[in-house]
């Protein structure tokens, strides 16, 4: 009995290892044949040297194991497993995905910031279906990403180590270390992007594309599926008034992401500002599932 292609992706990130498999057709990415999730907090098993510790090794192993028992019961005739910046960016990422391959047989692959910033523009571009040109905004935790262009692939794709668990960590935590670190944000994206490629995004649709980006829309009450800069700016001092037990009680945030929803509020309004774009629809779809579009080619 031949059986329909199938594809599969595992997106390891800081907080979760997130299987996703795919059929054929045009909607095979709103109606998957699996999506199955194992929490992981990996935000709190990182040392002050950016090494990943044993217990969140084990952690990542355990979570990928669970996941390749549940991918053995599903025909993929595909299978992409790769871990985002959280792990890339430890300074021991070479250690940890030996050791995982070693328990689980799994090789986790590290995509650059660049590929994953081109893998949520594909994403976005088949989200919208426009064919004008598109700005893809996208905040993780260890970076920012941002690409723009007009068709299937972008003019511009680019990656900062400038995330919200990033600043965090760097002490963007108080009120009044916004005005430093926001001007020092404004430069550092616009001093990354061609002049040229700010002109187009600053006349193209702005999408947002993160986890981070849903949440700041659902947190600002702006219209469904947008962001205003406006209201962004207004929640940030709010945000820093209240402690992260407090922030995962508002609408919007998770308490695993509590602690740096802060940080993340700020870059998203810089990443707006330099873009110069006052308001920004938010997708639901990002480099994940770019990468199974990519596969399904």
């Amino acid at each position: 009995m031949k059986h329909p292609r199938r594809i599969a992706v595992l997106d390891v990130g800081c907080f979760s290892a997130h299987l996703v498999v795919v059929g054929p057709g045009a909607q095979a990415l709103r109606r998957p044949v699996l999506s199955h999730k194992v929490r992981l907090r990996l935000d709190r098993a990182l040392d002050a040297d950016g090494r990943i510790r044993a217990a969140g090794i084990d952690g990542i192993a355990e979570a990928v194991a669970q996941v390749k028992r549940r991918l053995d019961k599903v025909r993929a005739s595909a299978f992409l497993p790769y871990a985002t910046s959280c792990v890339r960016d430890a300074t021991n990422a070479d250690e940890v995905i030996d050791a995982v391959a070693r328990r689980t047989g799994i090789t986790l692959r590290l995509l650059s910031g660049k590929q994953e910033a081109r893998m949520s523009y594909l994403a976005v571009r088949r989200w919208h279906g426009s064919g004008r040109p598109l700005t893809v905004l996208d905040v993780g935790g260890g970076t920012i990403e941002l690409a723009v262009g007009d068709r299937a692939k972008p003019l511009f794709a680019g990656s900062l180590p400038l995330g919200a668990r990033t600043l965090t960590r760097a002490g963007l935590d108080r009120l009044d270390r916004v005005p430093e670190m926001r001007a020092e944000l404004l430069r550092r994206i616009t001093a990354a992007v061609p002049d040229d490629v700010l002109a187009t995004s600053a006349n193209s649709p702005a999408i947002g594309c993160s986890k981070v980006f849903q949440g700041l829309a659902t947190l600002t009450g702006s219209r469904p599926g947008q962001l205003r800069v406006d209201d962004l700016r207004r929640w940030i001092p709010r945000l820093a008034e209240l402690s992260p037990r407090q922030r995962a009680k508002l609408p919007g945030i998770s308490a695993h992401r509590a602690r740096q929803s802060f940080a993340g509020a700020v870059v998203a309004e810089a990443l707006m500002t330099a873009t110069q774009h006052d308001v920004i629809e938010v997708c639901p779809w990002s480099s994940k599932e770019g990468l199974l579009l990519d596969l399904l080619k």
